[in-house]
């Protein structure tokens, strides 16, 4: 089962807001010996938004979604999952009344009286509509929940809303697959050598451990450093173990200057 993340935003793709999300779900999941699969970064474009979540939605893939689920003219998730299953939107009972309770907690807190029928209020509660069937995530920060579709769990584009959201739906509903695939992960340092020729080494190593994968980072170094080259594995860890090793020694054959990374 893959883990994926889907971020949306204009502010993200022009550049105005710097995105938060990926570091924080992967620092999350690893946290619980998980890892992100695959992620897209998606502009407040309905028809793309709608036919994304369509896509992944007929897959098996555990989804974060973040952004979008807002009351503005620019906040189009709700409309869109909602579209992608072909269900109407709904007021979630559940939601309206924690926005409610947060209205009530703002007007105390400046010493006035609550008024929920306000304008201002009732838009509000347009926060509150989820896709039909949509089951309530838990918003410590404001209480303006987000909402889950199966694997499909939609939270703010706020990233000290979002990163606890994505941590209670990881604790509440993902336990069952925490470090269930254990992983560990071994590199070093070569210098003075070009992929192209440590390719050889790095296919067969991959074609004797099956649980291994090979990555190669190359890298421009600077004045300290000079270029080099991360080279490694990673994968279950007794075949990883085994991997590096026969890594070393090919390295160790073909002459190169290497160091732990």
């Amino acid at each position: 089962m893959a883990i994926g993340l889907i971020i949306i935003g204009d502010e993200i793709l022009s550049g105005k807001r710097q995105d938060a999300h990926f570091a924080r779900v992967i620092a999350l999941l690893a946290e619980r010996g998980l890892q992100l699969d695959w992620a897209e970064y998606l502009g407040d474009a309905p028809a793309r938004i709608t036919a994304t979540l369509r896509r992944t939605m007929a897959g098996a893939d555990i989804v974060f979604c973040c952004g979008g689920i807002g009351a503005t003219p620019d906040d189009h998730t709700r409309q869109c999952a909602a579209a992608a299953l072909g269900v109407p939107l709904q007021l979630h009972p559940e939601a309206e009344r924690l926005i409610q309770e947060a209205i009530v907690d703002m007007a105390s807190a400046a010493g006035q009286a609550p008024m929920l029928d306000a304008p201002a209020n009732l838009q509000r509660l347009k926060m509150a509509e989820f896709p039909a069937g949509a089951a309530l995530i838990p918003n410590p920060y404001n209480k303006v929940a987000g909402f889950a579709l199966g694997q499909h769990y939609f939270v703010p584009g706020f990233p000290v809303m979002a990163g606890p959201m994505i941590a209670w739906v990881l604790d509440t509903h993902c336990r069952a697959l925490f470090h269930r695939a254990p992983r560990s992960e071994h590199s070093v340092l070569v210098f003075g050598a070009n992929e192209s020729a440590l390719t050889p080494l790095m296919e067969a190593i991959e074609a004797h451990y099956p649980q291994v994968k090979v990555f190669s980072l190359p890298s421009v170094g600077d004045a300290s450093s000079g270029r080099h080259i991360e080279l490694g594995v990673k994968g279950e860890p007794v075949q990883a173990a085994a991997a590096f090793a026969q890594l070393c020694a090919g390295l160790d054959r073909f002459g190169a200057r290497y160091v732990p990374a």
